[in-house]
């Protein structure tokens, strides 16, 4: 057999057969991280530099903010703020419930209502401190 036969018989079986696409790389699979762990490593990359690890609003860039970051440990701050508050700054920043733009957002948590909830959730444990 030539060499042009052999490509062509290769070219006729691999155009025959049908093709197998490879699955893409798999991504993240949020829907089996643990909202909790999702929501204290997002807390401690997110939060902290502000918050305070603790919630006490003592974070590094808090002094440089106007106004400071409340303690999440004043029950009076968590007595006058609903859950739905706390998500939505959350989620869409602090212009969105009328406070600091210093506050930003969090786009990518939009639609990971479980892990917005654990955030929600880890707030309010400071309170509980």
């Amino acid at each position: 057999m030539t060499l042009r036969a052999s490509a062509l018989l290769l070219f006729a079986v691999a155009c025959s057969s049908p093709r197998q696409e490879r699955p893409p790389p798999p991504g993240p699979d949020t829907s089996l991280v643990d909202p909790g762990a999702a929501a204290d490593l997002l807390f401690e990359q997110r939060c902290t530099p502000c918050h305070g690890p603790t919630g006490a609003g003592d974070g590094a860039a808090s002094a440089a903010l106007n106004p400071r970051p409340p303690s999440f440990h004043d029950p009076a701050w968590q007595k006058s703020v609903p859950d739905e508050y706390i998500e939505k700054i959350v989620t869409h920043g602090g212009q969105s419930v009328g406070k600091s733009a210093s506050m930003p957002p969090n786009p990518d948590l939009a639609g990971k209502q479980a892990i917005v909830a654990a955030l929600r959730n880890k707030v309010r444990g400071f309170g509980r401190r």
